[in-house]
């Protein structure tokens, strides 16, 4: 049995992974969590962004539990994450302002017509690399700082 060990945390759409690896990349253990899909209007997917946290923090007990090892034995944890899934969190009680907006979500599709009827493209384009496109945070992030209720916790 190794002694140190590499964890990986799968946050998906669907749920979380957490697996460990022995140094010969072996699967030493891994546990897995589903979460809600949460859908408050037609076209919108949202995530409870304190509902993943939890999830997270069980998995890696789970699978550290599985394999007969302790935190500190992990030399690094890689994560992969959903990407284009947006969260905003409050600097001051540590909460997300909002649940997640998944990155499926359509919500801020009129104000990326907006933005292609402003010539503003090409702008985004060349700041960014990127489409302007409902897909990617910036506009989310928008929505979540303008119109986002925040989450009752």
């Amino acid at each position: 049995m190794s002694d140190t060990y590499v964890g990986a945390i799968d946050q998906g759409t669907t749920g979380t992974r957490f697996m460990v690896f022995d140094h010969d990349g072996t699967v030493a253990a891994s546990a897995y969590e589903k979460h809600e899909q949460i859908y408050p209007e037609p076209g919108w997917v949202e995530h409870d962004a304190m509902e993943i946290w939890e999830n997270t923090k069980d998995v890696v007990i789970k699978a550290l539990g599985k394999a007969g090892i302790e935190a500190s034995q992990l030399e690094a944890i890689g994560i992969t994450n959903q990407r284009e899934t947006t969260i905003v969190w409050d600097a001051e009680t540590g909460k997300p302002v909002h649940n997640a907006i998944v990155w499926q979500d359509r919500r801020t599709t009129d104000r990326v017509e907006e933005l292609q009827e402003e010539d503003k493209v090409e702008w985004i384009r060349g700041k960014t690399g990127l489409e302007a496109d409902a897909y990617f945070s910036a506009t989310k992030v928008e929505w979540l700082l303008s119109e986002g209720d925040p989450v009752k916790m």
